[in-house]
């Protein structure tokens, strides 16, 4: 909140509109419930995207179209992958652009103690073979390349999910990822199953994993990158979002202790896809005040205030590197520019029931060998909702 409100101080006083942040920890649960009671904020910050298109689908929203957004504009300001995220059906089923990207976070990042792999003298991969030879050095030299751990309580298997979600990216088309994320191509899919196979040339090697595959259930996530920082490291690679950095030791600073790279492109025909999540601002309401906030929010002025404390990354083409203070951010937003194609976390995007259950599941039950991958797949696909 702290930090909206520093980055929203500058607008308010050009504009004299008073923007007031309510947050809450049950926004899944109590957002619907405020839409019914038609007491919805005059503009919601969706985190997903399928949670928005519910009200959108109702009738409960204004689409940008009726917001003085030019399109035009749009499309000079972001690029395309963004206005697919956000387009979903309106209530009469016609395609309708539901809201405004604000701000986003990374997913595609491989972190690995700088000052050791330089001592090593390791190269950073930029191709998915390079990464793969990476690896198998690391291990000749008698060492375990990846920190891996998905144990998060009853979210346990969410780690895994963004790693299939991110090779499925670099090894189909965006439309099949997003047929994916509604159920139209299955689990049980040659594209899906090429996904895990590649995945599993890591996960379920022993030499490749701390602690071998046997370990990655019961690792938590936040502590899986600590091998990265003992003397020697127990372990040199680690993939995860940029929120990552708050389980670093406090002490540790970027560029010196840690560094990261781009996950690298598999198939050169998709391109340098990028998996994210982020933060749609959708409109309830269609007064002169609104439609002057969701304008600014369109534009990297909307996004400065953020990028200036810390926090945030600008999905904007308009945005400087320069407005980045945190040398990490810069260095995510610098590689972020190189992206052909955005796509959004699929878990995300999928029903509860699938993308925050028997996904999660699915996926600890095929690491730990509770399940062998084709019932795994098979469960997945049965568990989708029908309607």
């Amino acid at each position: 909140i702290t930090k909206f409100e520093a980055a929203i101080k500058e607008f308010e006083t050009k504009t004299g509109i008073d923007i007031q942040y309510e947050g809450t920890k049950e926004f899944e649960g109590s957002i619907g419930a405020q839409f019914q009671a038609g007491a919805a904020p005059d503009i919601v910050d969706f985190p997903q995207p399928g949670l928005a298109a519910i009200q959108v689908k109702q009738g409960k929203t204004i689409p940008v179209s009726k917001l003085g957004i030019p399109d035009a504009w749009l499309k000079e300001n972001y690029i395309p992958s963004w206005m697919d995220m956000s387009t979903v059906p309106g209530p009469d089923g016609q395609p309708v652009n539901a809201g405004i990207w604000q701000r986003f976070n990374a997913k595609d990042l491989v972190w690995y103690p700088k000052a050791a792999f330089d001592k090593a003298g390791y190269k950073v991969p930029t191709t998915w073979d390079e990464m793969m030879a990476l690896t198998d050095q690391i291990a000749k030299d008698g060492d375990t390349p990846w920190c891996i751990g998905i144990e998060s309580g009853a979210a346990t298997g969410w780690p895994a999910t963004d790693w299939i979600e991110t090779i499925l990216l670099r090894t189909t088309t965006p439309e099949n990822y997003d047929k994916w994320t509604k159920g139209q191509l299955k689990f049980d899919s040659p594209e899906v199953r090429k996904a895990i196979d590649i995945m599993s040339k890591i996960w379920l090697n022993d030499k490749y994993v701390q602690g071998g595959k046997a370990k990655i259930a019961t690792t938590y996530f936040g502590d899986a990158p600590a091998g990265m920082f003992q003397n020697p490291p127990k372990c040199w690679l680690h993939k995860q979002g940029n929120f990552i950095t708050s389980f670093f030791p406090k002490d540790a600073k970027p560029g010196v202790d840690y560094d990261f790279f781009y996950l690298p492109p598999i198939d050169p025909q998709y391109g340098k896809p990028f998996e994210v999540a982020g933060d749609l601002m959708v409109a309830t309401k269609d007064r002169p005040e609104i439609k002057a906030v969701m304008q600014w929010f369109s534009t990297g002025d909307g996004v400065k205030g953020w990028l200036a404390n810390g926090g945030a990354l600008g999905p904007h083409k308009d945005v400087s590197l320069d407005w980045y203070s945190d040398p990490v951010e810069k260095k995510i937003g610098q590689i972020y520019q190189t992206a052909t194609t955005v796509r959004f976390d699929g878990s995300d995007l999928m029903p509860g029931k699938v993308g925050a259950g028997s996904f999660w599941k699915g996926m600890t039950d095929w690491v730990t060998g509770a399940a062998p991958l084709d019932t795994v797949l098979k469960e997945i696909d049965a568990s989708w909702p029908t309607q």
